[in-house]
């Protein structure tokens, strides 16, 4: 009975070990899946930024699209002229260029309230409407880094915590702590990073 009790014992442990780490690496994949779809978004679209658009009339310069005094490290502003009306950010009216159709006026964002990533659109319910919706949840956090590219030089400046008109490249880093389960570790951390290219800034437009 003694050696049936300890082998009864080593057998519970070692079920009681493979259910927390089933556990522990279903909550993983599933917070891996979440992420990565949101990931998928934010990065489709911070990739068409600055599309339809430039700096002036008369130069034409190749315009990122990132409204730089509104991006940071924690936040991203993106524009996209989709509906390709228009030409200059610098006068945003029917006539020159008109950004007021869902999805091209973004602001991606983190919530630490609600441990998620938010999307601002303030025409996301038609135009002059806002929408604020969340791209995915129980995230720790997301940060945005920047990289520029002057003239034709494929060498980078970066990684910034700032954008400016030169940025071409966006690096997105999206961290999550998994919820604890019974006899595994707890807080444990999963990174996922995605590298962005904007195909409508400067630089890439000069190499076609």
């Amino acid at each position: 009975m003694t050696i049936m009790l300890v082998a009864m014992a080593i057998l519970s442990s070692i079920m009681y070990q493979g259910f927390g780490i089933r556990a522990r690496e279903s909550r993983r994949t599933d917070a891996l899946t979440s992420a990565q779809a949101g990931l998928n978004l934010i990065s489709r679209e911070i990739a068409n930024s600055g599309f339809g658009m430039y700096e002036d009339a008369t130069s034409k310069t190749a315009y990122n699209g990132i409204v730089t005094a509104e991006s940071d490290v924690h936040r991203i502003r993106i524009r996209a002229n989709l509906d390709n009306a228009g030409g200059t950010p610098t006068a945003p009216a029917s006539s020159t260029l008109a950004i007021n159709a869902p999805g091209e006026d973004v602001t991606y964002f983190f919530d630490p309230a609600t441990s998620s990533i938010l999307r601002y659109d303030p025409n996301g319910g038609g135009t002059g409407v806002s929408r604020t919706s969340v791209v995915v949840n129980r995230i720790s956090s997301v940060t945005f880094k920047y990289y520029d590219y002057a003239g034709s030089t494929s060498a980078a400046t970066g990684p910034l915590s700032n954008p400016t008109k030169d940025t071409g490249r966006v690096q997105i880093t999206v961290d999550i702590t998994l919820d604890p389960v019974p006899g595994q570790p707890n807080n444990q951390q999963v990174r996922l990073v995605s590298d962005v290219t904007l195909r409508n800034n400067g630089y890439m437009l000069q190499q076609y």
